[in-house]
């Protein structure tokens, strides 16, 4: 914990407050949303493809609108997307709590998802702008901030809970009022080099009658997404990345379901377990392991370490004999412990090689685009490994999923160390300095 503190209190007084910013964000979250479903099928008796929809429409909305976020926060600054987004998720929150009609339920969900997209790439990039030449140390110490909130959440929900749902949402909309007021108070407006040139612009042609502004706005934005699009490097980087968000995962479906399979009606009290060991292992082992991997290895090989490993997580799984409940238990420990400390050596080298390869122009809309690439591959890896599972425990060859789990690992690797070796992976220009409007 004090070493946590001297690192926090190392960085300026606007990265700490969005560290704590993205705790009490995660906080309030998890503290919701993880019992949301059991609220819409139980207390409000909803069909269970409605539940679904209506938790489709957050991810979806979410996901879907991340490069819209990060075009707002490039071109307006990094500050009011963050607070929009909080604003957004406030009243989306409270009314999860108190409106029970399909059509009110879907609005409040989408509102909560289209909120992460608006605050998640202005965060990342104002964190990468403010940072400066620490990047890699200050998104490590983000990340553990990040993880604290997702191990306290569900377990302030659940006491919560005990007494109304609808004092769960109350209370998570207000952490996000708060932060809301905290920073408008408190959070300086930063802005790109980008931003900053269109604002000049901007003032040099004030006079200017307000359609030729318009259009010239949406002439702004497509060629800001042009200008991604043809950042092949970058691209490559989130396509080879893909596999990794698809590990990551897994923490919600496969193991889950080997849980369930091996230790039945006590399969989730087992799940709720490797969750706090996931977050726990993150929390408590993220700055130890990111000063490991900054003394050994450069960038690309602590990446090309850190997804090897995240493969390696799996082959505990496969070892494991399936008729034994305590030799899987065992295997799913060591599972998610791998998993996690792995997820934690590739996460601060992995934000920053997004920054580099951003060339330092449109950090927050290149953030945005590699959301939603991460998610599309999340989506559709999760319906391939779902059909894998079937498949495999169909034929009884259960093994099979751990082991092309095992391999996606490696073949992330072998990507991201190919782009390496072709120097697809270095970083270009300066490291950008923070400007204040």
């Amino acid at each position: 914990m004090k070493t946590l503190l001297a690192q926090t209190r190392s960085f300026p007084a606007p990265v700490r407050l969005l560290m704590v910013n993205q705790f009490a964000i995660n906080l309030a979250f998890y503290m919701l949303m993880p019992y949301l479903a059991a609220h819409l099928s139980g207390e409000l008796g909803l069909a269970a493809w409605t539940v679904g929809l209506v938790l489709g429409v957050r991810n979806l909305s979410q996901q879907g609108m991340f490069l819209i976020g990060g075009t707002i926060a490039d071109r307006l600054g990094y500050k009011a997307p963050i607070m929009a987004g909080c604003v957004l998720r406030t009243l989306g929150f409270a009314l999860l709590g108190w409106v029970d009609s399909l059509p009110a339920l879907l609005v409040a969900s989408a509102a909560t998802g289209f909120a992460g997209a608006l605050f998640n790439p202005a965060v990342r990039a104002y964190l990468a702008v403010e940072a400066g030449e620490r990047r890699v140390d200050a998104f490590a110490t983000f990340n553990v901030y990040y993880q604290a909130g997702m191990l306290l959440g569900p377990l302030v929900g659940l006491a919560l809970l005990a007494a109304d749902f609808r004092l769960v949402c109350t209370v998570s909309a207000a952490i996000f009022a708060a932060l809301s007021v905290m920073q408008a108070r408190a959070l300086p407006r930063r802005y790109g080099a980008d931003a900053e040139d269109r604002a000049e612009t901007t003032e040099d042609g004030a006079g200017a009658d307000e359609g030729h502004k318009e259009g010239r706005a949406a002439a702004g934005v497509w060629a800001q997404w042009r200008q991604v699009a043809a950042n092949r490097p970058f691209l490559l980087f989130s396509a080879a990345m893909i596999g990794s968000y698809v590990l990551t995962f897994q923490v919600y479906l496969a193991l889950p379901l080997a849980a369930d399979a091996a230790l039945g009606a006590d399969g989730t009290k087992a799940t709720s377990g490797l969750f706090v060991i996931s977050a726990g292992v993150a929390v408590a082992g993220q700055l130890r392991l990111t000063g490991w991997a900054k003394r050994r290895f450069t960038s690309q090989q602590a990446l090309v370490v850190g997804l090897c490993a995240m493969g390696a997580a799996f082959l505990p799984l496969a070892l494991a004999p399936s008729s034994s409940a305590p030799a899987v238990l065992g295997a799913l420990v060591a599972a998610v412990a791998l998993l996690a400390a792995a997820g934690a050596v590739v996460y601060p080298f992995e934000m920053d090689t997004v920054v580099a390869l951003s060339g330092q122009k449109l950090i927050a809309t290149h953030y945005g685009l590699y959301n939603t690439v991460s998610g599309l591959g999340i989506t559709l890896g999760n319906l391939a490994c779902g059909a894998l599972w079937d498949y495999a425990h169909a034929h009884g060859a259960a093994r099979l999923v751990w082991l092309t789990l095992a391999a996606t690992g490696v073949g992330c690797a072998t990507a991201v160390a190919l782009l390496a070796r072709a120097g697809r992976l270095t970083a270009p220009g300066q490291t950008p300095q923070p400007s204040t409007a």
